[in-house]
């Protein structure tokens, strides 16, 4: 059974919803069975490197509000973090480009490791407060994980994988990706948002019946 997701490392409903499906995948009986794929979504291509402001302002000027109502307003996605053992640090969290991050997650799916990548990459942003856009950040976060340091410098500081994220953006609306989180299992089940593990598991279970179903003997 394959799981596809569509997320950006800047979203914070991204990291609720992976961890929501991973409690579903937890949940599920079969779940050795199921392979993952992480494809890239950038919710801001032209977002800079380095911002002059916190995350706060930043977000203030995306949707026109105050600073203080960005702040209310993210309350609650704190607290959503909260729900499934996530303690979300906004107030420290540091806004950035997220394109070299997405590169670095298909590099280190070559080597069986985006999973882990993927969560430490979304780790660092929303919880330790780290530079995700910042190329000897993403270099320590590869190496903690057990990629090679010499390849892994070698392939940030090139353009390696430009092209795996940029495919994945062009695949996302053919298939209907307006947003993100966005998971489809076995190309067929489309679950938008980060919704419940219930959800989630729900789909699994409808997935993993049709698929053993089509492959009874007739």
């Amino acid at each position: 059974m394959k799981i596809e997701v569509w997320s950006d490392f800047s979203c914070p409903f991204c990291y609720i919803g992976k961890q929501r499906l991973g409690q579903a995948i937890d949940q599920f009986g079969h779940h050795e069975q199921i392979q993952i794929e992480f494809h890239s979504f950038e919710l801001d291509k032209n977002a800079p490197t380095h911002y002059h402001e916190d995350f706060y302002s930043v977000l203030s000027a995306k949707f026109g509000i105050t600073r203080e109502e960005a702040i209310q307003m993210n309350q609650s996605v704190i607290e959503l973090a909260k729900s499934v053992g996530l303690y979300y640090q906004l107030d420290t969290a540091i806004p950035t480009n997220t394109f070299d991050a997405h590169r670095l997650s298909h590099f280190a799916r070559q080597y069986g490791k985006q999973k882990e990548m993927v969560e430490a990459i979304f780790r660092a942003h929303f919880i330790e407060s780290k530079h995700i856009g910042d190329l000897s950040v993403l270099l320590e976060l590869a190496v903690d994980i057990g990629l090679d340091r010499d390849k892994t410098k070698e392939m940030l500081c090139s353009k390696a994988h430009e092209h795996d994220v940029r495919n994945d953006e062009e695949t996302a609306p053919k298939i209907g990706v307006n947003a993100v989180p966005f998971v489809v299992i076995n190309h067929k089940y489309a679950i938008t948002g980060a919704q419940t593990a219930d959800v989630f598991l729900q789909a699994l279970h409808e997935a993993w019946r049709e698929e053993t179903y089509e492959l009874q003997p007739k």
